[in-house]
C-alpha cells in the first residue's frame, strides 16, 4: 500500500503526556517522538482524518491493575499534571481524547466504538512506550481486525533493545512499519 484513504484512516497516539514524556526514552528522545507525532497530527487534521490522543490516568483510590507480578510498577500518587497531554499535540476540538486505565487503549474504553462509527479500517500508531502501551494497543487493534501502520520514529521505549525487539519481531507480523516521512508521503504531502 502506497497511499492511505483519509476517510478510513485514523492517527492514534499513545501516552504522550507530561508524566511519561518526562522520562528518558531510547532509541528516540521523547522530544523527537512528540515532534513527529505533532507533524502527523497536523496533517491528519488538515485532511479531515481523525486524530485520537490516548492518555493513561488513575484515581488515587487504588484504581490500578494490581495482580501479583515480579516487577510491580511504581506506586503512590502521580504528580498533578502527570496525565496532561503535551501541549504540542493540543488536543484540538476535533480530536478524540481517550482516557485509559491500563496499558492498552481498547480494553475498558470506547476507542473501538469511536473508530468504527467513523468507518476507520486503518490505524497509524505511535507513542511511548513501544513495548507497553503502544504494543498492547497494536496487538488489540490487530485482533479487532484493523490494518496497522506502526511509526517507528514516532515511538520510543525505556530501552533501545526493547524498542528494537518489538519493531523487528512483533510489529512486522501484525502491521507495516514506517517512518514519519513515509506516512506523510502515503498521505500525499511533504510534511
Amino acid at each position: 500500500m502506497t497511499e492511505l484513504d483519509p476517510k478510513a484512516t485514523a492517527l492514534v497516539l499513545i501516552d504522550l503526556q507530561q508524566g511519561i514524556v518526562a522520562t528518558a526514552t531510547e532509541p528516540h528522545p521523547a522530544a523527537l517522538v512528540v515532534e513527529n507525532a505533532a507533524r502527523l497530527a497536523r496533517r491528519f487534521r488538515e485532511i479531515g482524518s481523525p486524530v485520537v490522543i490516548v492518555h493513561v490516568g488513575f484515581r488515587d483510590d487504588g484504581d490500578r491493575l494490581n495482580p501479583p507480578v515480579d516487577q510491580p510498577a511504581p506506586g503512590g500518587p502521580t504528580p498533578e499534571n502527570w496525565a496532561e497531554i503535551v501541549p504540542e499535540l493540543g488536543p484540538e476540538a476535533t480530536d478524540l481524547v481517550i482516557m485509559k486505565r491500563q496499558w492498552g487503549a481498547f480494553y475498558g474504553t470506547d476507542l473501538d466504538l469511536q473508530l468504527r462509527r467513523r468507518g476507520i479500517r486503518t490505524i497509524v500508531l505511535g507513542g511511548i512506550a513501544t513495548n507497553f502501551g503502544v504494543e498492547s494497543t497494536a496487538r488489540n487493534a490487530y485482533e479487532h481486525g484493523y490494518s496497522l501502520i506502526l511509526v517507528e520514529d514516532a515511538t520510543s521505549s525505556r530501552s533501545a533493545d526493547a524498542h528494537r525487539f518489538t519493531f523487528e519481531n512483533i510489529f512486522p507480523r501484525i502491521g507495516r512499519v514506517r517512518s514519519t516521512e513515509q506516512v506523510l508521503d502515503m498521505l500525499g504531502i511533504d510534511g
